[in-house]
């Protein structure tokens, strides 16, 4: 078992030091530490050594709340078993099952925008209360109900454990997931976890696995669900990364006319239910990674849509991968300098989750490659934003 950070540590540790009226860089002199890592223990980004807790709870006088948040073992495959051990008879009403599906909703709705350090606690938090109802007895359909929840809480919680980078923990839990959707057979969360899987192995440079994995989530997903939209744009995604412009072309195409008479969601920020609206976002980043030309006109419209004062807008998150979008677009078009002005912005906006850092280092690539004399400011950057190289996360409790 690895010794586990509390989530909720970054939270407390920001509390603490405004409670104290600290800013980053005045408690980086009292505690002998970079403001660039404090501002990454805050967020979620690395997790604090047992001593640096010990350390800062002292200087900031937390009564061991800091130090008590670390060092605490947690085995994240027990811990994701142990929900699907309580897969028995449970006794909820009507009520109780609305307000678990109510807030797999609300979580769901909140992955746009909520930072994942954040979120994570309290998709452990739902994740759990559904295990404990599973104790009692339900009928067969109550049954249904909860272990489907149960499945979208899973999947949720494994997609941001692999925002975070936490890997051992996502697996465990996207395992938990698949086992439970195979108990309600619910094709459409099976699907999810091919897709988010999908996913996870494209930022890693396996494309070959992306494009099997998206064919696999194609299959299974019900036709015109979300979870089907959505795999057939993962696997443009992994077409455009090959290099294939032509698949690249056809795979959009795909997407177009699953989309095309698709009503907008009651939720539209729902990360299980498909946006058209998400569409034109989607091409945005395709069309950039295949060096398609229309991209930068795309992502541009992209942009102005999602942001249009320039301030992050309502999704910030959304608005960081589109200015790196952008910023990709504009260095094939010849423009570093102004692929420079957008990189900075979406990598000081804090808002490019560890998962996704990448993008942000193949931007920087891409600018030095061109010699343009701006890719030192966007190194800098880079290199005071950026997560570690090895993910602190597996050993952040699940």
């Amino acid at each position: 078992m690895a010794t586990a950070v509390d989530p909720r540590f970054g939270v407390a540790l920001r509390e603490f030091r405004e409670r104290r009226a600290l800013s980053l860089r005045s408690l980086g002199q009292l505690a002998y530490r970079s403001k660039s890592h404090l501002h990454e223990l805050e967020t979620g980004l690395k997790a604090p050594t047992a001593d640096t807790a010990r350390h800062l709870d002292q200087i900031l006088d937390a009564g061991g709340v800091l130090a008590g948040l670390v060092d605490a073992p947690v085995d994240h495959a027990a811990e994701a078993g142990e929900l699907l051990a309580r897969v028995a008879a449970s006794d909820v009403s009507r009520e109780v099952l609305d307000r678990i599906e109510q807030g797999v909703d609300d979580l769901a709705s909140s992955y746009p925008t909520m930072a994942p350090a954040d979120l994570l606690p309290l998709a452990r938090r739902h994740l759990a209360y559904v295990g404990r109802l599973l104790d009692g007895r339900v009928t067969l359909a109550q049954r249904r109900r909860l272990l489907v929840a149960g499945g979208w809480m899973a999947v949720l919680r494994a997609t941001v454990h692999i925002d975070l980078r936490q890997r051992t923990a996502a697996a465990a839990h996207m395992r938990a997931a698949r086992d439970l959707a195979e108990h309600a057979e619910h094709a459409e969360i099976q699907a999810w976890c091919l897709e988010t899987r999908a996913w996870d192995v494209l930022t890693q440079g396996d494309y070959r696995t992306a494009l099997d994995l998206s064919d696999q989530a194609q299959r299974v997903a019900p036709k015109g669900s979300s979870a089907h939209i959505q795999a057939t744009a993962q696997q443009a995604r992994a077409w455009a990364r090959i290099g294939d412009v032509g698949a690249t072309r056809r795979a959009l195409d795909r997407v177009e006319r699953l989309t095309a008479n698709l009503p907008v969601p009651e939720r539209a920020e729902h990360h299980y239910r498909y946006d058209p609206a998400k569409a034109a976002a989607y091409t945005a980043t395709t069309l950039a990674w295949a060096g398609d030309p229309a991209a930068e006109q795309v992502a541009r419209a992209v942009l102005t849509d999602l942001d249009p004062q320039g301030d992050g807008g309502a999704r910030p998150r959304r608005s960081a991968s589109a200015r790196l979008d952008l910023g990709l677009a504009l260095v094939a078009a010849g423009q570093p300098d102004e692929a420079v002005a957008l990189g900075a912005q979406a990598v000081a906006s804090g808002r490019v989750v560890p998962s996704n850092w990448w993008r942000a280092a193949e931007l920087l690539a891409k600018v030095e490659q061109s010699g343009a004399p701006e890719s030192a400011t966007l190194r800098d950057l880079c290199l005071e934003y950026a997560p570690g190289r090895r993910p602190p996360a597996d050993n952040t409790p699940g």
